[in-house]
């Protein structure tokens, strides 16, 4: 026997290891839920043969979800709804009993291949790792390819008592030693995006309560979610001048500020936010690309020409706790290369990275489009002998 559980007046002793042999890490996976029942099954069907335990908060379904939920776990716990993402995920927190805590939200899931990758991870993993991030894969385009992803602290050691913080918008505070895996959790979300999250920080801000700078970026996210765009710019520029936000949100809060000028129709300051992300990192390949598109409305071809190419040659580090959209540094600026040779008369070069892109995109339309306009322009004939000498 490797592991042996002992209550008394409340309180678990867990032993482990007693005959010299490791045993498997146990897992708790924790979750809160209201009105969910279109989704839930989905996601527990994915993991719960994966986890020892299942912990479901519900904060007030009026459906069927608890009852979806009693078929996999019977701890089910409800919890007040007091406006506050954080309360809820702590005290999901504070019900589990296993070695390490995964959660999740009702809408994700963990794909065949994850599975496979979450249960070695589970039988690799030792307890030195306090925190252990996944890839979450946001969106996909319509070819299947992901098009928005990010890393979480997403498995966290139960006994160091990790606290979420944040009314809306809540992240997981963790330290120690952080371990990268290669498990991803897809996120297979149905319901539309609704004004909650709004409401909650307007209810906030009648209060009088002071802003976090955290605060400050996601109202603004809110903000320009709901296309309120000159009030969102306001909240994004009061997160940057206040100078203590995270670098990475700080670069992704330059990308959203350009987004509002943009809709603003005001390029000068669309400019500026998007070389002010470049005071807190190297360039991104978002921001390159946004470059080129700058300079090719300018018809300014040759400048577009350099950052569209900067652009493919960016690759970012997989394990950065940031968004990441891989269109930006392969079809998209390819395509855009195409545009560009293509208006400069090196219709050759221009097929080129066409033929590229359309190695991402195979059946994109305006790919195929600009595939069949050069055929009519250089012929089969000269195509063929362009293709012949790059392999060759």
């Amino acid at each position: 026997m490797e592991r042996l559980i002992f209550s008394f007046k409340g309180i678990t002793i867990t032993v482990e290891n007693i005959n010299g042999v490791k045993s498997m890490t146990t897992v708790s996976l924790c979750m809160i839920v209201k009105d969910e029942e279109k989704v839930l099954e989905r996601c527990l069907n994915s993991v719960s043969d994966l986890v020892d335990e299942i912990i479901i908060v519900d904060t007030g379904s009026k459906d069927n979800t608890k009852k979806i939920a009693k078929k996999y776990t019977d701890k089910i716990f409800d919890f007040q709804w007091i406006d506050d993402f954080s309360s809820a995920r702590n005290f999901s927190f504070s019900k589990a009993e296993m070695d390490y805590i995964f959660w999740l939200d009702a809408d994700d899931v963990l794909e065949e291949e994850d599975r496979v990758k979450f249960s070695k991870l589970k039988e690799e993993l030792d307890n030195t790792a306090d925190s252990v991030t996944m890839k979450y894969n946001l969106a996909f385009d319509e070819d299947g390819n992901l098009s928005f992803s990010l890393r979480r602290n997403r498995l966290v050691k139960r006994t160091n008592s990790f606290k979420w913080i944040g009314a809306v918008h809540e992240y997981l505070q963790v330290w120690g030693n952080i371990q990268h895996s290669d498990v991803a959790v897809t996120h297979k979300s149905i319901h539309e995006s609704g004004d909650r999250n709004l409401k909650i920080y307007e209810k906030r801000l009648e209060k009088g309560e002071e802003f976090s700078p955290r605060d400050l970026y996601y109202f603004g996210n809110e903000l320009l979610d709901h296309q309120f765009y000159e009030r969102a710019a306001v909240f994004y520029e009061k997160f940057l001048t206040d100078g203590r936000g995270w670098v990475e949100d700080n670069i992704a809060c330059c990308r959203k500020l350009a987004y509002c000028y943009k809709y603003m129709n005001d390029s000068d300051r669309e400019m500026q936010a998007i070389l002010r992300s470049f005071r807190y990192a190297s360039p991104r390949s978002e921001f390159c690309y946004w470059l080129g598109n700058y300079f090719l409305e300018k018809q300014d071809i040759m400048s577009a020409i350099f950052w569209y190419r900067l652009a493919t040659q960016i690759k970012q580090d997989d394990t950065l706790m940031s968004f990441y959209n891989p269109a930006f540094s392969t079809w998209m600026p390819h395509l855009q290369l195409c545009v560009c040779y293509d208006r400069i008369g090196n219709h050759r070069l221009a097929y080129l990275y066409n033929e590229v892109a359309r190695q991402y995109k195979p059946n994109d339309s305006n790919i195929l489009k600009n595939q069949a306009y050069f055929y009519s322009i250089l012929g089969q004939e000269a195509i063929d002998e362009l293709m012949s000498s790059i392999i060759n």
